[in-house]
């Protein structure tokens, strides 16, 4: 079992940053030396859960959301099992709960899940 813990979440004006950290309690490459994913998912009051972007684990390369896309950067370090999400120039609509996720099975459905950090931008 991979227990994951976001933190880096809290209050920011709009136009800031955060820098969001997901720490897993186990070595993720020991599950899977190839083909291991890391992602970032958030959740506004009335709405879907979003995907917002993700990393593999071997090679890093990353996909975003297009809402995101040049604000936010993923980054994984192999050696703390930990994957970040820096966010940039950030805006009311950033507002969610973030929630971290690794070992994907198929599209938004992954093996583990973090219990997420609250992220609120004020305007």
């Amino acid at each position: 079992q991979v227990q994951l813990v976001e933190s880096g979440g809290g209050l920011v004006q709009a136009g800031g940053s955060l820098r969001l950290s997901c720490a897993a309690s186990e070595r993720i490459t020991k599950y899977y030396p190839t083909g291991a994913t890391g992602a970032w998912f958030r959740q506004a009051p009335g709405r879907e859960r979003e995907f917002v972007a993700d990393i593999s684990w071997d090679s890093g390369t990353t996909h975003y959301a297009d809402s995101v896309k040049g604000r936010f950067a993923i980054s994984r370090d192999n050696a703390k099992s930990a994957v970040y999400l820096e966010m940039n120039s950030l805006n009311p609509e950033d507002t969610a709960v973030y929630t971290c996720a690794v070992f994907r099975i198929s599209g938004q459905n992954f093996r583990y899940w973090g219990q997420g950090t609250q992220v609120t931008v004020s305007s």
